[in-house]
């Protein structure tokens, strides 16, 4: 049986200097799906000089900031020390966990030459007893993310989060989560079976596609019932479409978000303003960054 769909929606802007964004995740409709509590979508775009705008070094808690960079170079720091660069294709993902500064900047990508940016951000809340661990931080290249041909050279799928089938992504799973993309060739299609009250989302970042039959306008989230079920990805474009699939368990516990905080009560939102107030998420060697996101 075919999971039917709950609502679809488009986002808001939220630009950041030079980048378009839009805000697909929280919307009017949902707060989470699954962990995922919030998703930026930084559109394709050509960028004529390197950029010269940002935001800077700024604080989480509670979360995990996950950043998927389909065209561009991505650039981290952090006040645990960590730093690293990731390009098309790649990931960067950080564990806030009780506290941690970072600035992470995106821009062409300088080992292709070409100059159009295009990513996502999603930031995954983490269970109570996770929010209080220590930061940590993966820098995951395009070649190391786990990927798969699709049956009758239909396409591929990636796993940047979670597990499918044989393949598993190297971020960790604090609750059952997951986070696919997948490409499909022009004419072909994908279906892809859900349990009993998994909460699943589906975001068309390009082009239009069906899902369980009924067509979706590029720049559409749609979020599905919770019912077992399939969802059935269908390309009837003359060129190859992408959507990403994400969602996991509900996240039980109370959901209490303010500015980059992410927690469980209004108390610990106030406990952590208060904490970075008083330095305790470290600092950054300062410099000039090109676009913060």
């Amino acid at each position: 049986m075919k999971k039917k769909t709950s609502f679809s929606t488009k986002g808001q802007r939220a630009d950041i200097g030079d980048l378009t964004i839009y805000r697909m995740l929280a919307n009017r409709y949902a707060d989470a799906v699954g962990p995922f509590v919030f998703l930026d979508h930084i559109i394709p775009k050509v960028h004529p000089s390197v950029m010269n705008s940002g935001t800077g070094a700024h604080p989480h808690r509670g979360i995990a900031t996950l950043s998927y960079i389909l065209e561009g170079e991505d650039e981290h720091f952090d006040s645990a020390g960590n730093y690293a660069k990731v390009y098309s294709g790649g990931i960067q993902w950080m564990k806030a966990g009780n506290g941690i500064l970072h600035d992470e900047t995106l821009n062409v990508d300088s080992t292709t030459g070409t100059n159009r940016t295009h990513a996502f951000q999603f930031w995954i809340n983490l269970p109570s007893k996770n929010k209080a661990e220590k930061p940590e931080y993966l820098a995951i290249q395009s070649h190391e993310v786990p990927q798969k041909e699709l049956p009758d050279d239909s396409g591929w799928i990636k796993v940047i989060v979670g597990d499918y089938e044989e393949l598993h992504s190297s971020i960790p799973n604090y609750s059952e989560q997951f986070l696919y993309h997948i490409h499909l060739e022009p004419g072909k299609n994908f279906t892809i079976s859900m349990d009993e009250k998994v909460e699943v989302a589906a975001f068309l970042p390009t082009k239009h596609t069906l899902l369980n039959d009924v067509e979706f306008q590029a720049g559409e989230f749609v979020e599905f019932d919770r019912n077992a079920g399939e969802i059935a990805v269908e390309n009837n474009l003359q060129e190859a479409s992408d959507v990403l699939l994400f969602g996991g368990e509900p996240y039980t516990e109370p959901i209490v978000a303010e500015g980059p905080f992410v927690m469980n009560s209004k108390a610990e939102i106030a406990d952590a303003y208060r904490d970075f107030y008083a330095g305790k998420y470290g600092e950054i060697n300062p410099q000039k960054r090109s676009v913060s996101i």
